[in-house]
């Protein structure tokens, strides 16, 4: 690929602790409490060795009921994994704490915490955690992974999606290599938002849906991140692999396809596959069998999201498709 990260060996500082070159350490960003008066505090592992080499973050549960990520982290901590040998890893197995302990995308307020970068030192639960895990994590590293799912039942085929116009980042999601990668637009306050503000090239992992451990997707994401800790050899040859690849498929245009009408949804397709202009990919149907509309594919495209929920109402998004970039 076509950049490098140097950093020398160094110190690095979270909580007011500190992890030196050739050691690894489970530090604590403090944030809050419940009104039990128990802490609530981010886990961070740091990895740091004693070779110089780039800094990177893999953080997950930033949506609190995106569990996948979070399998994906520990998994990989579990064996062994971010034990590199060049640079240094930085670990957030659960971001939002508030929402993991609820089932919940969202803090107890209601706020997204993923709408809520930088944050303010005085704001709302989720400001804070954005403003704390902002000014701790980010001096640290040169790119990041954000792990996520599809939200409620929309199942997400494992994705990859870089900010258009950083060719740092896309370069990132071409040695993450998963089976689908694109462009996608920045949201106001997200934590991507922030880093390209910032300098720091970030792609998120989709994979999956929320709440619902998915093993293919898990593989997908802890195949990805041995690829880019393997090309800026920060650890030696990782096998065996976890996911047998197929080639990325690189996205250009994509379109949600809603429901026509209220009622049981059926998919015709799986998630992941390719259809045709005109094909018919799935029905809605009153649940009396008197009426169904079909949904065709508007163009040649491969399917990279489906909606799992059986019962919809009008408008309901149903399939997320996108052309093949030329």
């Amino acid at each position: 690929m076509q950049f490098q990260f140097v950093r020398k060996s160094e110190d690095i500082i979270i909580g007011g602790e500190t992890v030196s070159p050739g050691n690894s350490k489970l530090l604590q960003i403090s944030i809050d409490r419940l009104p039990t008066g128990t802490l609530i505090d981010i886990p961070v592992y740091v990895f740091n060795a004693k070779k110089p080499g780039p800094h990177l973050l893999v953080q997950a549960g930033l949506h609190g009921d995106e569990v996948n990520g979070v399998e994906i982290v520990r998994r990989m901590l579990h064996e062994k994994r971010f034990r590199v040998e060049r640079g240094a890893v930085i670990a957030v197995p659960i971001l939002n704490i508030f929402g993991f302990i609820h089932f919940s995308r969202d803090v107890p307020d209601g706020k997204d915490v993923n709408r809520s970068f930088p944050g303010t030192k005085s704001g709302s639960m989720a400001s804070r955690i954005a403003y704390h895990y902002t000014s701790q994590i980010l001096p640290q590293i040169d790119f990041g992974i954000d792990l996520h799912t599809g939200g409620g039942q929309h199942h997400n085929f494992p994705q990859v999606r870089y900010t258009k116009g950083d060719e740092n980042s896309k370069n990132l999601a071409e040695i993450f290599a998963a089976p689908f990668s694109f462009s996608s637009r920045l949201i106001k306050g997200s934590f991507r938002n922030i880093t390209y503000r910032t300098g720091i090239p970030t792609i998120v992992f989709e994979a999956g849906e929320s709440m619902r451990f998915d093993n293919y997707s898990i593989s997908e994401g802890m195949q990805g991140i041995s690829n880019i800790l393997g090309h800026f050899n920060m650890v030696g040859k990782l096998e065996p692999r976890y996911a047998k690849r197929r080639d990325t498929i690189s996205l250009a245009e994509r379109k949600w396809l809603r429901a026509p009408t209220a009622g049981m949804f059926i998919p015709e397709v799986t998630n992941g596959s390719a259809i045709k202009k005109g094909q018919t990919i799935g029905m809605v149907s009153d649940t009396y069998a008197k009426k169904a509309k079909k949904i065709k594919a508007p163009f040649d495209a491969y399917v990279i999201c489906i909606n799992h929920q059986a019962v919809v109402n009008q408008g309901d998004a149903l399939f997320h498709v996108g052309k093949v970039l030329q």
